[in-house]
């Protein structure tokens, strides 16, 4: 596995346990289709939440958040019109959530939740 890989797969587990923590329920990790993956999708009430999670090690190149382009939200919003499709949710409303990840070279990571993110 590439090291690049293993770090957005710890940082995807930090970021499912977060918002387990927050009172969301994790409803999907790593939800696949042709047209790409989604990292999380969760409840929060009454609310599908789908969250793309950016880990980085370092801020040289900016916060996490930062990674994700006007082009990856889009992406997402077509990837979770596909994943609702498949599972529908009725009436539930939806929102777009970003979690950043920073692992620092000591200490535990530093987790941002940015809830309607886009």
């Amino acid at each position: 596995m590439r090291a690049k890989d293993a770090l957005g797969q710890y940082g995807e587990r930090v970021a499912a346990r977060h918002l387990a923590d927050a009172g969301l329920t994790i409803v999907a990790r790593n939800w696949r289709c042709t047209e790409g993956e989604i990292d999380i999708v969760a409840r929060d009430r009454d609310v599908v939440v789908f969250c793309e999670v950016k880990t980085r090690r370092s801020e040289a190149f900016g916060v996490p958040a930062e990674a994700v382009t006007r082009t990856k939200a889009n992406r997402l919003h077509r990837l979770a019109m596909l994943w609702l499709r498949e599972h529908p949710a009725g009436a539930a409303q939806l929102r777009f959530d970003v979690v950043s990840v920073l692992l620092p070279e000591a200490g535990a990571p530093a987790v941002e939740h940015l809830r309607g993110a886009f």
